[in-house]
């Protein structure tokens, strides 16, 4: 990439005080949006939204996104362009920096996603890989601050396998004032050198739980994920079996605090990792997070596009 390119990888790309204020960002998005002017720094621009793996809410929101920012957007499957197997990624990497003004991404490995940026004369996005989920965790902040009226000072508790959603909370906690609680399995662990390597020199907290009424107690976020990731649907059997004393329940809920707000990044699998009494409950705020992913990943669009 150019000195001047702003890409967004993980979470850790951003500062704190970056974070912060693309958060202000996709709030005023949200309300202009709402309000019918909306910003257009994506006029004349065609962003590439590249996807090996299903998507509901990410491909969609990012093409209604770039649509009301005022760009074009094109739909690219594996199928088309066989990413790294029929050209390199850096071939493809320098061939798209010419056609396109922005590229997202959602594939396996994190370290083709690096590639591309680091060849890319132009913003790359990490739309999901197995390792991490950065647009979630980001429009979550956003809820999290729309509901609570804050994003540091807060206990949240995630339930569930050590995936790329947890994994993506470990690196906000770096950057963020917060006291994450993940209650798993010890076979569905985050991963030990993971956490070491983004917990140095951080803002706020990890602890790690096989107790999941020790996580609940007195959080302000309640969080799960399904418990097997796509591609790794072969081990659904296995993950329940480990984590079915982390379903978000009933129970969860009234131990944590009174004001708690309940989150699934969806899809969910209803009835084991979340209960429908919870999800469909008075603390559920699951598809005002799923409307912040347009907002959210609007501000992240506009902050990719403004140059340093």
């Amino acid at each position: 990439m150019t000195d001047t390119t702003r890409d967004f990888l993980a979470i850790t790309d951003l500062s704190r005080e970056d974070l912060l204020g693309l958060l202000d960002l996709a709030e005023r998005v949200k309300d202009q949006t709402r309000a019918g002017v909306c910003p257009q720094p994506l006029a004349g621009r065609t962003v590439g939204l590249i996807f090996h793996k299903p998507s509901l809410r990410t491909r969609t929101s990012f093409e209604v996104g770039v649509g009301q920012l005022g760009g074009r957007s094109m739909f690219i499957t594996d199928r088309e362009i066989k990413l790294g197997e029929r050209e390199s990624i850096a071939d493809a990497a320098r061939v798209l920096s010419r056609y396109l003004g922005m590229i997202v991404i959602r594939t396996f490995h994190q370290k083709d996603i690096e590639e591309l940026a680091e060849y890319a004369d132009i913003p790359v996005i990490n739309a999901l890989t197995d390792l991490l989920h950065p647009c979630q965790v980001f429009c979550d902040l956003m809820t999290v601050k729309e509901k609570l009226g804050r994003v540091e000072g807060i206990k949240v508790a995630y339930f569930g396998d050590g995936n790329n959603m947890a994994r993506s909370w470990i690196n906000a906690a770096k950057l963020l004032n917060i006291d994450l609680w993940i209650a798993t399995a010890p076979d569905t662990h985050p991963g030990v050198e993971f956490m070491t390597n983004a917990m140095t020199g951080a803002a706020g907290g990890v602890t790690v739980t096989d107790d999941a009424s020790a996580a609940a107690k007195d959080a302000d976020v309640l969080y799960t994920d399904v418990w097997a990731s796509m591609g790794e649907k072969d081990k659904a059997k296995e993950h329940a079996a480990m984590l079915e004393r982390m379903q978000l329940n009933q129970a969860r809920v009234d131990e944590a605090g009174r004001d708690c707000i309940v989150m699934h990044c969806l899809p969910a699998e209803r009835g084991r990792e979340i209960t429908d009494e919870v999800m469909d409950g008075p603390h559920s705020v699951v598809f005002d997070q799923a409307e912040n992913r347009l907002h959210g990943q609007k501000a992240l669009m506009i902050w990719c596009q403004n140059q340093h």
